[in-house]
């Protein structure tokens, strides 16, 4: 697994779902399974068998979140600048064709929330603008096809 950049409030973040998994999750799932198992007869019984798919399922989710965990690395904050676009920088945007405005924040994948104008930094278009400067154009291969993008501020 490669190495993934997140922020403290991010990592922050993975912890406290993983610790929710281990002790809230878990802990149910072992009981549905005991509750099942009690029912009698294991061939037939189809509570059993969701409860044992569940807990596997439930197992994978926690290993991978064990192991993003383990490749990440808090990102420095302080050594952001805004000369250029970056991971974690906030990207004003004008789209040429329309004339429209987007604001957008390049973040870590697991960290991505569209409705809080937070794209992930593997999306085409946060692919396409890192390591511009403000007053560049740039083509960016789009689902709906290609648009021209002007890069009209970056913050942090």
């Amino acid at each position: 697994m490669s190495i993934q950049y997140v922020t403290e409030s991010g990592l922050k973040k993975l912890r406290e779902e993983l610790h929710h998994m281990e002790t809230v999750e878990r802990p149910s799932i072992s009981r549905q399974i005991a509750e099942a198992r009690d029912k009698g007869d294991l061939s037939e019984n189809a509570e059993y068998d969701a409860a044992k798919e569940a807990q596997g399922l439930l197992e994978m989710r926690i290993a991978k979140l064990k192991d993003t965990i383990a490749n990440s690395r808090i990102l420095d904050e302080s050594k952001l600048d805004t000369s250029k676009v970056q991971l974690l920088n906030k990207v004003k945007i004008k789209n040429l064709k329309n004339n429209a405005t987007m604001t957008y924040t390049l973040v870590p994948e697991s960290e991505a929330n569209l409705k809080e104008g937070k794209i992930s930094i593997e999306t085409p278009i946060a692919k396409g603008l890192l390591g511009k400067k403000v007053g560049d154009q740039v083509d960016i291969q789009v689902p709906s096809g290609l648009m021209t993008f002007e890069v009209i501020e970056i913050s942090l």
